[in-house]
């Protein structure tokens, strides 16, 4: 090879990585990072009233971009419990095969279906977000949710003594729960969601 064929070959290949370099860096750059959060009253599978959190984060690309926005999955926690819920749609590789949309599913042992007192499993569709929607995506969700909860603990409790620990989690009801969620840059100051209030747990 001349020397002459060999810089041209060594400035393409080196124009192509500057451009996919660019291409990788413009990517990153486009997309616009949100945290979501709410906070809202309701009660446990026990009756007690608890404050509910659900968070998430986002991605969001403008709308000429090539790439659709993207979200985590969505987090439910439920104050005084150690039970943490993630709910998933399909661009989630975690996502179950419980149902369609935004989605947890049972656990098998920890979880029955509240309607029937059946046990639940990894087929059972627990918790379900605008489930009016089979293709609903935590990335669209608005700032208004519906969340409909068809499953119950099998026990609250896990452990005996001082060893016992809540597992209880937000009450099964056949009307959704309609949300409404808060959303800000990430990273700023008011993108965290509050914390619970952890004397109601010590008072009990």
């Amino acid at each position: 090879m001349t020397a002459s064929r060999f810089n041209a070959s060594f400035s393409n290949g080196f124009a192509r990585l500057l451009v996919i370099a660019g291409l990788l860096v413009a990517q990153a750059g486009c997309a616009t990072y949100y945290s979501h959060y709410a906070m809202f009253p309701a009660e446990n599978s026990k009756g007690e009233p608890r404050t509910v959190r659900l968070s998430w984060d986002t991605a969001e690309y403008p709308g000429w971009w090539v790439l659709s926005d993207r979200a985590t999955p969505l987090t439910l926690e439920t104050q005084c419990s150690e039970r943490v819920w993630k709910l998933y749609d399909d661009s989630h590789a975690e996502a179950g095969g419980c149902g369609e949309g935004i989605r947890a599913c049972g656990q098998s042992g920890q979880d029955q279906l509240a309607q029937s007192g059946q046990p639940a499993d990894a087929g059972s569709l627990c918790m379900s977000v605008n489930s009016a929607d089979p293709e609903a995506r935590i990335a669209d969700i608005p700032g208004r949710l519906e969340l409909l909860v068809a499953c119950e603990p099998v026990s609250p409790v896990q452990g005996e003594g001082k060893e016992a620990v809540s597992v209880d989690y937000i009450r099964a009801s056949t009307v959704p729960y309609a949300v409404y969620s808060r959303k800000a840059p990430r990273g700023s100051l008011n993108a965290r969601p509050p914390k619970f209030e952890r004397s109601v747990c010590e008072a009990e």
